[in-house]
């Protein structure tokens, strides 16, 4: 089968970042394992990181692998104890290959399984033809949902719904939910937020186009970042700031910026990654704010998600690659040049 693989780390993300070449096919060997025909593969910037080698010292990957954690398909071959899904049906699958053993999987905390295997990751991932997962992982599609229209939702869509999730019960009629950053993710958590919360929702991004966009997604109120943009939410609540600001953004002050647009004893929810929080302790303490991280997100968060895809009331902006044009697919990425935030490659006759 093709796969695009990962033979050298490159700081700079140059035009051949991966390789596309013939690679054997994953097989059966276990009696849960499920091998999942891709029909579509989410593009996602923890990819660039992976392929400037920021994850290298932290999961020690051994080069060359298969990138690729946001996957979506059609079941191509099943293990002699699979009894949840059959060759043919369409799935989404969760990013982690789970052991159900340990106390974090009984508890429903999946993305904190301690023998946990992470295709793309740490292991070969989808950005191939087939992809080697387990029954555990693979949740079927509800009818008329495209594989190649959720991919990105196996890790955008999922972590987004799970920081959206976690600060529902604070989000009251009459609280305000500010997000941060209206692109890939951010685009999926203010409309998960119109469908789990009657909160108030104020979007904060440095694109008109962006925010435009936010608008029609459901977001009430926008603001640009322009410099002013934290004096300009505190003024629209009040001076008290918001019950939850979602940070989608992670860097460029956005972390210090979020802090100052969260209320007393609100919480601030950090999605994006880059920069470090530096904030005085005593200010946390005697105003009683929160930092809370976000990780993904449980089996259960994406088949809530693919009921919300189903019902239309969550949908993914994306732009599709043939899977042969990886390496344009990433350097559109990494430039910004991606429609909607979220590339999506598909391998050539990518069929059930």
């Amino acid at each position: 089968m093709k796969a695009a693989r990962l033979y050298k780390y490159d700081e700079h993300i140059g035009s051949k970042s991966l390789e596309l070449e013939e690679v054997a096919e994953p097989e059966v060997t276990g009696p849960f394992d499920v091998v999942v025909r891709i029909g579509g593969a989410g593009l996602c910037r923890t990819d660039l990181h992976i392929i400037e080698g920021q994850w290298a010292p932290l999961v020690g990957i051994q080069l060359p692998y298969t990138p690729g954690h946001e996957n979506a398909g059609w079941v191509h071959e099943v293990g002699s104890a699979v009894s949840n899904v059959e060759v043919g049906d369409a799935v989404i699958v969760h990013p982690l290959i789970t052991c159900g053993l340990c106390r974090a999987c009984r508890a429903g905390d999946d993305m904190h399984c301690v023998n946990a295997v992470f295709p793309g990751i740490d292991s070969n991932g989808g950005f191939a033809e087939l992809l080697k997962t387990s029954a555990r992982s693979v949740i079927k599609l509800p009818a008329g949902v495209e594989p190649e229209d959720v991919a990105a939702h196996a890790d955008a869509g999922l972590t987004a719904y799970h920081a959206v999730k976690k600060a529902s019960p604070t989000l009251y009629p009459g609280a305000r939910a500010v997000v941060i950053g209206a692109g890939g993710l951010g685009h999926i958590g203010i409309q998960s937020l119109k469908a789990l919360t009657p909160a108030e929702i104020i979007v904060v991004d440095r694109s008109e186009e962006a925010l435009d966009s936010a608008r029609k997604l459901g977001a009430d109120q926008t603001v640009k970042a322009d410099g002013r943009h934290v004096d300009t939410v505190l003024e629209m609540t009040d001076g008290a700031g918001a019950e939850a600001v979602i940070d989608f953004v992670g860097e460029g002050g956005a972390t210090a910026d979020g802090f100052a647009m969260t209320r007393r004893a609100g919480s601030h929810y950090v999605i994006g990654y880059g920069e470090n929080i530096n904030v005085p302790t005593i200010e946390m303490i005697s105003t009683e704010r929160s930092f809370v991280g976000n990780l993904v997100g449980t089996y259960n968060d994406l088949a809530e998600l693919m009921t919300l895809q189903a019902q239309g009331k969550v949908t993914l902006q994306t732009h599709s690659y043939p899977l042969g044009a990886i390496n344009d697919a990433v350097a559109d990425l990494n430039n910004g040049r991606i429609p909607g935030g979220r590339g999506i490659l598909i391998p050539e006759g990518a069929v059930a």
